[in-house]
């Protein structure tokens, strides 16, 4: 047996990931959605940042939790989609374990972080709706600053002790990964140990942040509704009902296929394993390619900026 002190995973400087397990016939053809929507997500964030910055009106609590989302979702997709796509062009499979970490660390760190400032999003209609008087005394840039750096560190808290976890595990060839990007479980199942704690860990975690998360949106939302369907006039109604329906889609876009993906990982063995990594890889590309396109086209100072944007130039 090897001593403790020398796991097996210094051995494995490398490990591989299979794509899309069972699919690798049609990597070729999934590799062009998933290269749209990188491209989409690409243009739709960076357009988003530059316009939110180069209008100054567009200088309020909403588009400063809506650039933190941008900010997010490129660092989230750009984590994991062009190792992607090189697998699935190039057949270029092994990625080392610090770079393996890395990712997972990114993606599952940020997903967290996503789920933060969708609650601030939440928090910031709530205010708007029901507390307009008071929006911009309450939600001030040092407060909206705050909120996004306690996103961040509730990520680092929650994430950092899951990468240590498995960086510690000895793992066990062959270093093949069920997966098309280093997924927590998906790696985890390469532990030559016990597991169970990193396991139950990383459930507790996602659970409590799903849960925990949604339960804050809906309350928001419900308060929300309360204060519209009080409204008078049915033009402000549907104002109102218009800016929460674009925040409701993503939302249902962003939690529904990632509780979904992460327990079907774990209690529905019997599930193909193709539709289980398609789930996640869907979970982590459709929201940052759609999130600014349904907050930009269904905003309409965000609309009007870019109009600005584009006439400024000579």
């Amino acid at each position: 047996t090897m001593p403790h002190s020398h796991p097996t995973n210094t051995s494995l400087s490398d490990l591989h990931l299979t794509g899309i397990p069972g699919l690798q016939h049609l990597h070729r053809w999934i590799s062009v959605p998933f290269c749209i929507m990188y491209l989409v997500t690409l243009a739709g964030n960076s357009t988003l940042l530059c316009v939110i910055k180069a209008d100054p009106s567009l200088h309020l609590p909403m588009f400063l939790f809506l650039s933190m989302l941008a900010v997010i979702d490129l660092v989230m997709s750009t984590s994991i989609t062009p190792k992607m796509l090189g697998i699935f062009w190039f057949h270029s499979t092994a990625i080392s374990l610090g770079a393996c970490l890395t990712q997972m660390y990114f993606v599952h760190a940020f997903s967290v972080m996503e789920s933060g400032v969708l609650v601030a999003m939440a928090f910031d209609r709530y205010m708007a709706v029901c507390n307009p008087l008071r929006y911009l005394s309450i939600l001030t840039s040092p407060v909206v600053a705050a909120i996004g750096l306690a996103t961040l560190l509730r990520a680092v808290v929650f994430m950092s002790p899951l990468t240590f976890q498995i960086h510690h595990l000895p793992l066990c060839s062959p270093a093949v990964v069920d997966h098309s990007y280093c997924e927590h479980i998906a790696v985890l199942k390469l532990a030559c140990r016990d597991a169970a704690f990193s396991n139950t860990y990383s459930l507790s975690i996602s659970t409590y942040v799903g849960s925990f998360d949604s339960l804050l949106i809906a309350l928001s939302y419900a308060l929300i509704l309360r204060a519209v369907l009080s409204l008078s006039s049915p033009q402000a109604r549907k104002k109102a009902f218009s800016t929460c329906s674009s925040h409701l889609c993503l939302i249902a876009l962003f939690y529904i296929p990632g509780l979904l993906s992460m327990y079907m990982e774990r209690y529905h063995q019997e599930l193909p394993p193709h539709i289980q990594v398609l789930l996640a890889d869907i979970y982590l590309l459709i929201p940052p390619a759609f999130n600014p396109l349904i907050y930009g086209i269904r905003t309409k100072q965000i609309r009007d900026g870019a109009c600005k944007v584009i006439s400024w130039r000579p």
